[in-house]
């Protein structure tokens, strides 16, 4: 079992940028595919990045349209989500999520999840 804890959400001005970095403990990254959600109170999940075990396969929501990069380190342990250009739609909590099957986790049901860190875009 794989233990997710999320950092580096706040405050940030429309046009700015974030970086959030996911750590993981308990397992080694490198025996999973990780993803980013977010979620807006009152609505639904949804799909940020999914990066594939060995990194090999990237997908992106379609919202993200280039603004967005995800990137793993499994030496470190590490899942990172870059944020460009945010705006106020941008403003949610975001979830760092592991799972051994790629399905599963493109289809926002992975097994293990993080606390969540929040992100505020606001001027």
């Amino acid at each position: 079992q794989v233990q997710l804890a999320e950092s580096g959400g706040g405050l940030v001005e429309p046009g700015g940028s974030l970086t959030l970095t996911c750590a993981a403990s308990g397992r080694t990254l490198g025996s999973y595919h990780m993803g980013w959600f977010r979620q807006v109170p009152g609505k639904e999940r949804e799909i940020v990045a999914g990066i594939s075990s060995g990194g090999g396969t990237i997908y992106y929501g379609n919202f993200v349209k280039g603004r967005f990069a995800i990137s793993r380190d499994n030496a470190e342990n590490t899942v990172d989500l870059q944020m460009n250009s945010l705006n106020l739609d941008d403003t949610a909590i975001y979830y760092c999520a592991a799972d051994g099957n790629w399905l599963r986790l493109q289809g926002g049901t992975p097994n293990y999840w993080g606390q969540g860190t929040q992100v505020v875009v606001s001027s």
